[in-house]
Order: C-alpha cells, then sequence, then structure tokens
C-alpha cells in the first residue's frame, strides 16, 4: 500500500506541470518568436516535413544540440534518443517505443522511457509521453514532436515543438558536420527558434560534436 501511495503522489506530482504544459503548448502552436531584426519579415510559424517514414527513422540518434526540455537539466553528456517501433500481427504502426538517455554530471546514466503515436498520415508529427505506463489514458502530458527537416538518407535531423520552446539537432552519429549544422540552424531561426540559446551537447570520446 505505501508503494502504491508513492507511486501515485509521484504521478500526481508530474501531472500538474505536465497539464499545464500540454494547455499553453496548445494555445501556443505555430505562433513564431517575436523577432525584430532584418530578418523578421522572413519568419515563419515551424513547418513539418511533407512526410517520413518512421521504419528508417527508427533506430537509435545522438543528440547533436538542443533548446532542452526540463527534464534534461541534470544531462550533462553523452544524450541519445532511441526509437522503436512497435505493430501489430499484420505489420502495422500502432506506437513508437521511445528510450532517452544520458550520463549525469556525476557519470552516471540516467533514463527515460516513453511512447510517440503519429498525430497524422505524414509520420512527421508525433504526441509523445513519458507518463507511466498506466496513466497514458489521461488527455494530458502529451508533447508535440515534428520533425522539421530531415536528411534524405535519414542521417540526422532538425526535431522541434510547434510552439518555438524546444528543438533538437539530431545525427546518426555523435558528430555532425559544421555545414549541415549551420543550415539547421538557418531552418531552425526562420521557423522562429531561438538558435543564440541552442547547447551543443558533449558526447565522451568525442573532442567535438560539430566537426569541419
Amino acid at each position: 500500500m505505501k508503494a502504491l501511495l508513492k507511486h501515485t503522489g509521484i504521478a500526481l506530482a508530474l501531472l500538474v506541470p505536465l497539464a499545464a504544459y500540454s494547455t499553453f503548448s496548445h494555445a501556443e502552436t505555430g505562433m513564431p518568436t517575436t523577432n525584430t531584426n532584418e530578418d523578421s519579415m522572413n519568419i515563419t510559424a515551424p513547418t513539418s516535413v511533407d512526410s517520413v517514414e518512421l521504419n528508417k527513422y527508427a533506430g537509435q540518434w545522438y543528440e547533436i544540440a538542443r533548446l532542452p526540455m526540463y527534464f534534461q537539466r541534470n544531462c550533462a553528456s553523452d544524450v541519445t534518443a532511441t526509437y522503436n517501433l512497435n505493430t501489430d500481427k499484420a505489420g502495422k504502426l500502432n506506437s513508437v517505443e521511445v528510450i532517452n538517455q544520458c550520463r549525469k554530471q556525476d557519470g552516471s546514466m540516467m533514463k527515460s522511457e516513453g511512447l510517440a503515436k503519429p498525430a497524422n498520415d505524414t509520420g512527421s508529427e508525433l504526441k509523445v509521453t513519458f507518463l507511466p505506463s498506466w496513466l497514458r489514458w489521461l488527455p494530458v502530458g502529451k508533447a508535440d514532436y515534428w520533425v522539421l527537416q530531415l536528411d534524405k538518407d535519414y542521417q540526422s535531423a532538425l526535431v522541434g515543438t510547434p510552439d518555438n520552446k524546444y528543438l533538437w539537432v539530431l545525427s546518426r552519429k555523435p558528430t555532425l558536420s559544421e555545414a549541415v549544422f549551420e543550415d539547421y540552424k538557418k531552418t531552425a531561426k526562420m521557423q522562429g527558434y531561438d538558435i543564440n540559446k541552442l547547447e551543443v551537447t558533449t558526447h565522451t570520446g568525442t573532442p567535438k560534436a560539430i566537426v569541419e
């Protein structure tokens, strides 16, 4: 009984901020950040790519840079995201298992597991939840995950939330060329993201995440 009350308390503690996030993110969807410089006339709302083949998108990705969500505050390095497809007996996609991992400042690893479901038929827009499995039926705690730009060979990607708050540059390797990184930053800037706050991720054993 004590264990049940403990887990229930944790879940309720999570629900309040998640509910607030869900409400505000949907209210702000498509509203780009105000920009007063000379490029302001070119700023557009975040736009997902036309389509994503999720079977190609599945697998492990290394985080190269981020505008981080709150839960990443303890991630010091070695951030990865792994996506595994869940299909029915007929091979139809039901959902995507999400496994996020990172190394904390003390060297230990932390992991969070979530579930994503397509928000439309394109595969480029997903709804992701990290609530405990027994609470995922609730209508709160689901965040938007949009693929904003994608390499044709599925080797790198730009992902963000449509409220311009959060952004990730991903790569199949722990490094990304400077040219590709700059191209993704340009796309992000033109879609209203504050790239000045972009944090480059460190990967153990890799001198630089961004290479020439």
